[in-house]
């Protein structure tokens, strides 16, 4: 069984923003809500000062705290490791958003259109043509899904998480610098097995105990 998951070469990442617009399109993600993020901070002390980029997204952990405090089991994990939420059981208690060490989840209270004139078309693309991870509704909690629908559609025809476009993540499709890596963690010859190996790639907070399914490399 493949267990998916992502190496981020920071090294790469030049704060485009790609990766956010390619990952709201996708996803129909509402205004004023970013499941995918680059963080922008300085590192060092003047005058030698670095500017650093760190994108950040859920980390769809082998062991997700997330999960462990949902009282409704809305938040469950696929044996591919991929979290995700089902909107139909969320009750919005957000108990997950306190306990995602990642910041990575967010409650919506609203759905309002980008521009001030209305929806535009692409917002208005009709639920029911929708992924059900895609039908965003108020009072729920969503995030990331590593674009599960996307890696299902492939496979279903006979294409390769990572290696084919159509199946893989938007985001990593979209990184004009090549930062981003996908594909199986499980197996030991996949890019982003090799790079994470290679390039002795780290991961957040290791600390929490959470194992993220998304790695670093600096």
């Amino acid at each position: 069984m493949p267990r998916w998951g992502m190496a981020i070469d920071l090294k790469k990442c030049m704060n485009c923003q790609t990766c956010v617009v390619a990952c709201k399109t996708e996803n129909f993600v509402p205004a004023g809500f970013f499941w995918n993020r680059i963080l922008d901070y300085e590192d060092g002390d003047f005058p030698s000062v670095l500017r650093r980029f760190l994108p950040s997204a859920c980390m769809h952990c082998e062991d997700p705290a997330c999960i462990k405090v949902c009282p409704s089991g809305a938040t469950q994990q696929r044996t591919d490791g991929v979290v995700y939420v089902d909107y139909t059981r969320c009750i919005g208690c957000r108990y997950c958003l306190v306990a995602c060490p990642y910041q990575s989840r967010s409650f919506v209270s609203r759905i309002e259109p980008f521009f001030k004139e209305g929806f535009t078309e692409h917002e208005k693309f009709p639920y029911e043509l929708r992924e059900p991870s895609q039908r965003h509704e108020t009072g729920t909690v969503f995030k990331c899904t590593l674009c599960l629908h996307r890696i299902d559609a492939g496979l279903q025809k006979g294409l390769k998480p990572g290696a084919d476009e159509d199946a893989t993540p938007a985001c990593v499709v979209a990184c004009i610098s090549g930062a981003r890596h996908f594909g199986d963690l499980n197996d030991a010859n996949s890019e982003v097995a090799q790079l994470i190996k290679k390039r002795r790639g780290v991961r957040l907070h290791e600390h929490f105990g959470t194992r993220p399914s998304v790695y670093y490399l600096y």
